[in-house]
C-alpha cells in the first residue's frame, strides 16, 4: 500500500481550499438574491424566515422559533418586536408557562403569504438548476448543517 504524502500546510491555508469561504460567500449571495423579491413585500430576510415557519405552524414559541432558525432570543426578540409593530404577529405569554412567549400569525402576516408564493419559484429560476439537482444540494447542505449543530 502506497503511503499518502503529508498535506502541504501552505496549501491548506489558501482561501481557495477552504470549505467555509464558498459557503459564506454563497450565503451572502443568496440573501442578496432574495432582497429585491422581499423588498416588494417590505420584508427582511430574517422576517421572511420567521413568516415561513408561522405560515406552516400558525404559532410557535420564541424558543421553538430560535431552535428552528438557529437564532438566540437576543437576536430574535427585537426582530419579533418589529414584526409585532407591523401587526404581522402577536406576542403573548403562554398561560400554561409564564416563562414562555408564543408568537402567533396575525391577519396582515397571513396576507403576506399569498404575495410571497412566487418567491421560491423566482429564486429557483435564477439558479438554473433541475429539481433533482436542487434537492441533492439541499440534502448535502442539511447534512453539513446537522453535523455542525
Amino acid at each position: 500500500m502506497k503511503k499518502q504524502p503529508a498535506p502541504d500546510l501552505n496549501s491548506l491555508q489558501k482561501l481557495e481550499n477552504q470549505l467555509c469561504f464558498p459557503l459564506y460567500a454563497l450565503s451572502r449571495r443568496f440573501t442578496k438574491a432574495y432582497q429585491p423579491l422581499l423588498q416588494e413585500l417590505d420584508l427582511t430576510y430574517p422576517q421572511y424566515l420567521v413568516l415561513l415557519l408561522l405560515w406552516e405552524h400558525g404559532q410557535l414559541t420564541v424558543k421553538a422559533l430560535g431552535e428552528k432558525l438557529l437564532l438566540d432570543s437576543g437576536t430574535l426578540t427585537p426582530l419579533l418586536k418589529r414584526m409585532e409593530q407591523r401587526q404581522w404577529v402577536s406576542r403573548q405569554r403562554d398561560p400554561r408557562d409564564e416563562r414562555s412567549v408564543v408568537i402567533a400569525l396575525q391577519p396582515p402576516g397571513k396576507a403576506l403569504q399569498e404575495r410571497a408564493t412566487r418567491i421560491p419559484e423566482l429564486l429557483a429560476a435564477q439558479l438554473n438548476m433541475t429539481v433533482p439537482e436542487f434537492e441533492a444540494l439541499r440534502g448535502q447542505l442539511y447534512t453539513l448543517l446537522n453535523q455542525l449543530t
